[in-house]
């Protein structure tokens, strides 16, 4: 005890020695000599300590601090990733008026949260603070938050270019995760109107050969990483995609888990509703960027004018002005085309543009060209591949007693997903679905035979009709020689003046 109180002792003098040699130099030093001397302590003491803190404040002036948002998520999504390895013993849960049932769960103030990047630990410290108004202004006090790191100096420049910014890009991927995607449609022929976009389709989910499903995807996420790389061989970062198969091969599905894979809006443009090419720009212009423009068959969907017609258009025009007026006005492909591969297309970054035929034979072959359409993709009938995954998307189930002879049955026939879906669709009992598929292909097999059939049928009367028509050919072709042999023969006897008169029947004379 006398130990602890002679300690005390020693450090209340020490104490009072300082607040006596501060006084001092206060009194007695030139304010030079003081600022200078505050300056070398204030330097021994940084030398002295390993720890350096940011701090990032929810505001900056009367903006708002997005570095903050970042960190927010950032910590957000690592307490959701491993809750059990967090120490906090306080935690912040809150959830949106539209995501109810969607709960966040975030640090509270005072609490500290450890992370560890690249073997470098930075401990995390969210602290609020109040701040008085303005005693002449109407403003109250106000709570500032701000989010504050600590890390061992030496790591200083570590933090600041290499571990805010991947808390910054890591923020950034999650927000486009979670948002909500939005489909548009062009409506008064330069306006978007937006709709939520809640198709279910994915991947996973979407009927097609494993090996061309995880060519497109590699396809997409290569492009996502190479903003660099199309900005330094000078070309705008987009991805032309160009779908084609029968109706009901899933191109519109495809679509659909392309924009949930990439979280990337949808602009459906629908070019009959469109009156000229500027509104036509105005409304490509008008996308955002991460999105996908659509054009579902292109083929049929308007009368794309060839570059050729629409010169000759123009020079017919320039004498009349109501014609000049009329060819101006109409969508052209050259419009089109602009926006695919001219100079408007870099007025946005991070697009993807899909035009769907069931008709790839008429295309004009300006869209087809190398650097519009990169990636043609084929969207063929029903493999037994596909047809296992729509099985397990509809009754869940991997085999079935029935799978030989279906997937059999399938490689005969051709029929498509959207057919194999609705059948398997029609009963919950998987038995009685897959009874009623086995049911339909056999028709479809049956079908093809007659028609096979009756194609034979009709290229045999087709062969028998154009022998019989030879034969007719021939007959009368025999018969005017026939006849061109008597004339002759007549013609001959006259020029002998050999007349013969038939009297009657049983007399003759001849002269």
């Amino acid at each position: 005890m006398a130990s602890y109180d002679k300690t005390i002792a020693t450090a209340a003098s020490l104490a009072a020695s300082l607040m006596l040699v501060r006084g001092l130099a206060n009194e007695l030093l030139p304010s030079e000599v003081r600022e200078a001397l505050s300056d070398l302590l204030a330097s021994l003491r940084s030398r002295l300590t390993w720890q350096h803190t940011i701090v990032i404040e929810e505001n900056e002036g009367w903006s708002y601090n997005h570095v903050y948002g970042a960190v927010k998520a950032y910590l957000a999504a690592h307490i959701d990733n491993a809750p059990a390895n967090i120490s906090m013993q306080r935690l912040r849960v809150s959830s949106s008026e539209s995501e109810a049932e969607k709960m966040v769960v975030s640090m509270e103030a005072g609490e500290e949260m450890a992370d560890v990047y690249q073997g470098t630990e930075f401990r995390w410290c969210l602290v609020t603070r109040e701040v008085k108004g303005d005693p002449n202004g109407n403003g109250g006090a106000r709570e500032v938050r701000s989010y504050e790191v600590s890390f061992h100096k030496r790591h200083k420049e570590k933090a600041l270019k290499e571990y805010l910014p991947f808390i910054v890009a890591k923020a950034k991927a999650i927000k486009d995760g979670e948002r909500s995607l939005s489909i548009y449609m062009n409506e008064y022929s330069d306006e978007w109107n937006p709709m939520e976009l809640q198709h279910p389709s994915t991947f996973e989910t979407l009927a097609m050969d494993q090996k061309q499903k995880q060519s497109i995807i590699d396809d997409l996420d290569r492009f996502i990483k190479r903003k660099d790389y199309y900005r330094r061989i000078g070309k705008a970062w987009k991805r032309g995609y160009l779908l084609y198969g029968p109706p009901g091969t899933g191109k519109s599905s495809l679509i659909a888990a392309i924009a949930n894979h990439l979280r990337f809006d949808i602009y459906d443009l629908e070019l009959t509703g469109v009156d000229s090419n500027s509104d036509l720009r105005r409304l490509l212009v008008g996308m955002t960027n991460r999105s996908i423009l659509v054009v579902e068959d292109i083929d049929c969907t308007i009368e794309l004018k060839q570059r050729e017609d629409q010169d000759e258009d123009e020079e017919h025009a320039k004498s009349n002005s109501t014609e000049k007026k009329k060819a101006e006005d109409k969508v052209t492909l050259s419009g089109l085309l602009n926006f695919v591969d001219g100079l408007w297309s870099t007025t946005g970054e991070e697009r993807i543009i899909i035009f769907t035929t069931n008709y790839k034979e008429r295309l004009d072959p300006a869209l087809l060209r190398p650097g519009r359409m990169d990636m043609h993709i084929h969207m063929g009938y029903c493999t037994p591949e596909a047809f296992r995954i729509l099985a397990n998307n509809y009754h869940a189930i991997d085999s079935h007693a029935t799978y030989p002879e279906i997937e059999e049955l399938i490689k005969e026939v051709s029929v498509t997903p959207a057919e194999v879906a609705e059948v398997l669709m029609r009963n919950d009992d998987t038995d009685v679905a897959l009874d009623d598929l086995v049911k339909l292909l056999n028709r479809k097999k049956i079908d093809a035979a007659n028609e096979i059939k009756t194609e034979d049928k009709q290229v045999d009367e087709k062969k028998e009709g154009v022998e019989i028509k030879t034969e007719n050919q021939q007959v009368d072709v025999k018969k005017d020689a026939n006849e061109i042999k008597t004339e002759s023969v007549q013609v001959e006897k006259k020029d002998d003046k050999e007349v013969v008169v038939k009297i009657d029947s049983t007399e003759e004379w001849s002269g």
